[in-house]
């Protein structure tokens, strides 16, 4: 059973919900919604801190963009891992970057972005996340086909894990970078780690 909280009231789903069928429930009032395998998964908003380090790296990349991609935040993503109309897959990364004619495309359709439209998939792990955006999250992307996964950990001292699809093995994981994280796939790239939380 699916339990659906939106607009102060409670629905009782007696199935697993679809991409299109959880496009369709919209915004809930407050905190964040998934779908894994049908099923709504919910959490809370996330903290302050993680905001700032939000904030602080997407005005890092800003400028640093390529013409053809932009960064979105918090947006859902349909990882397109089962056919349409089976209990589906949608992932709300903290920060994606993206085809800018995919951003495009969605505006006019009103749609939601799909796993091929994203360049780069980026999570900062939160209290009670580590797990989810190291392992679980980890396999989701890389088997949607996402090329390119940048874990932020907010753990003193602040650290970058960029993972990158390696054929049939999923993704292949960089040591974590601390200082200064610099990359010249997807396109180059510098980021200042520990101006995250200044």
């Amino acid at each position: 059973m699916v339990i659906v909280r939106h607009c102060g009231k409670v629905d009782f789903l007696d199935r697993l919900l679809s991409v299109a069928e959880y496009a369709a429930l919209g915004e809930p009032d407050s905190g964040v919604t998934e779908l894994v395998e049908g099923r709504l998964v919910t959490s809370p908003s996330p903290e302050r801190r993680h905001n700032k380090a939000l904030y602080a790296l997407a005005r890092q990349l800003e400028s640093q963009l390529p013409d053809h991609l932009e960064f979105i935040q918090d947006i859902d993503v349909d990882l397109g891992l089962v056919p349409p109309g089976e209990p589906g897959f949608a992932r709300r990364p903290d920060l994606i970057i993206a085809l800018r004619a995919a951003g495009e495309r969605i505006d006019e359709e009103d749609t939601m972005y799909h796993a091929d439209d994203v360049v780069v998939v980026v999570e900062i792990v939160s209290p009670g996340s580590k797990r989810t955006d190291y392992v679980t999250k980890h396999g989701e992307y890389a088997d949607a086909g996402i090329p390119h996964y940048w874990i932020v950990d907010l753990s003193e001292p602040v650290s970058l894990v960029a993972c990158h699809q390696a054929g049939e093995l999923g993704y292949q994981d960089a040591p974590a970078m601390t200082g200064e994280f610099a990359a010249a796939e997807p396109f180059p790239v510098k980021l200042e780690l520990d101006r995250l939380l200044s």
